[in-house]
């Protein structure tokens, strides 16, 4: 079962600035959630805690069907149940690899495949360009577990039935044939809720209008799937659902339903964070600074910014060249009477190659480049080099916030 996903979430917290004594800000190690176990097309693989669970669950249930198929094999039926148990994941590692190599040659970057609970996610950093192409992104996982099934079929007319390769080709037959008949299911976050935005985004020729009717769908078939499921197992018998079969399948269907309703419901919230996005401009966002030597004392250059209309402070060289920023958080910190004996280059962070940042800069780009170095205050430039301003994260969030407060157009 497939929960590919797209986007990052603007609202990541930057790092603590460093002082002239402090070491510079490390840049973030990226943490997979799990075991990394390779990288295919350079895209890091990872194997969440919870897959070890699922693969103990698997081992344990298709155990107890090999017992009363093959019941020659003794105990030695759990460990051809966790050799299934490992191969189902390979399909679903094939799937998720669908979806990359399909984003990759759309120039998508991936940020990696996750095998986690129920399945796996394909981090697809940014959104298609066209609703062609998010449809064919989310439709090739699903062929390709059909094409995953047929071959499994063709091996099993291959070997002799009621044959350990026999089952267990058998049951990833019927394995890959519900990872696709599951994922085809027309509600985000499932491929088939992906296919039925692109569907009503190309009618609409609004991303956001498909986005909200696919999410709302898959809210629906999350019910569908909570009530729906244990019936369905039962075959309709509503006169003998009692036993822990019974218990087990209600627990199964809670779980998809939380997982299919939950997902709908990130995706509703990243499609509006996308919608917003464009609204965040360095430009827009960036104040304007007046250039102090280090040696200036703080009151002075408070003074001469006031008197320019300007709210942030450079350290200038003895050129004219930029090379630290006065903290914000800092001056706010001098009491006012100390200021005129304290230096402003003491209060300053030094400016690293990632701290310069064109002026052009906007949106996931924007976000981006203040994840990759963080910091509070950052040099805002021009193409030309020229010195354009300084923008602070603190506005940043607070322009993120009132985007995202507004409603979708």
């Amino acid at each position: 079962m497939d929960n590919s996903g797209q986007g990052r979430s603007g609202g990541e917290e930057a790092g603590r600035p460093a002082g002239p004594e402090d070491p510079k800000p490390p840049r973030p190690r990226e943490s997979g959630g799990g075991i990394l176990m390779g990288r295919p097309f350079g895209v890091p693989v990872y194997v969440a805690p919870s897959w070890f669970l699922v693969a103990a669950l698997i081992t344990w249930v298709f155990g107890g069907q090999l017992e009363r198929v093959l019941p020659d094999l003794g105990a030695i039926r759990y460990l051809v149940a966790l050799f299934f148990a490992v191969a189902f994941y390979g399909s679903v590692l094939v799937h998720e690899l669908a979806h990359t190599v399909a984003a990759l040659c759309f120039k998508l970057p991936v940020r990696r495949i996750k095998l986690q609970f129920f399945g796996g996610v394909s981090e697809i950093e940014k959104e298609s360009e066209s609703p062609g192409r998010e449809f064919v992104l989310a439709f090739v996982g699903p062929l390709l577990s059909l094409a995953l099934a047929g071959v499994f079929y063709l091996g099993m007319r291959g070997v002799e039935a009621g044959t350990v390769p026999g089952v267990l080709l058998g049951g990833l037959m019927i394995s890959n044939l519900l990872v696709a008949a599951f994922n085809l299911l027309p509600g985000l976050p499932l491929d088939g809720g992906r296919m039925l935005r692109a569907v009503v985004w190309k009618i609409s020729g609004r991303p956001m209008t498909g986005t909200v009717a696919a999410a709302w769908v898959g809210r629906a078939l999350a019910v569908a799937v909570l009530i729906g499921l244990p019936l369905l197992t039962r075959g309709g018998d509503t006169e003998n659902l009692r036993g822990v079969d019974v218990l087990t399948d209600a627990m199964l269907a809670a779980i998809l339903a939380a997982i299919i309703w939950t997902g709908a419901g990130n995706s509703l919230r990243m499609a509006r964070l996308r919608e917003h996005l464009p609204g965040l401009r360095a430009r827009t966002l960036t104040r304007r600074a007046v250039p102090v030597t280090a040696a200036t004392p703080l009151s002075e250059a408070l003074r001469r910014a006031h008197e320019a209309g300007a709210r942030a402070l450079v350290v200038v060289d003895g050129q004219g060249t930029p090379t630290a920023i006065v903290r914000e958080a800092a001056i706010g910190g001098v009491p006012e009477h100390r200021r005129p004996w304290v230096q402003s280059g003491t209060l300053a962070q030094e400016i690293t190659d990632g701290m310069r940042l064109p002026a052009a800069l906007a949106g996931e780009d924007l976000l981006d480049a203040l994840r990759t170095v963080p910091a509070t205050e950052y040099l805002v430039v021009e193409e030309s080099g020229e010195v354009y301003g300084v923008l602070s994260t603190t506005d940043v969030e607070r322009a993120f916030v009132a985007a995202m407060a507004r409603p979708s157009s």
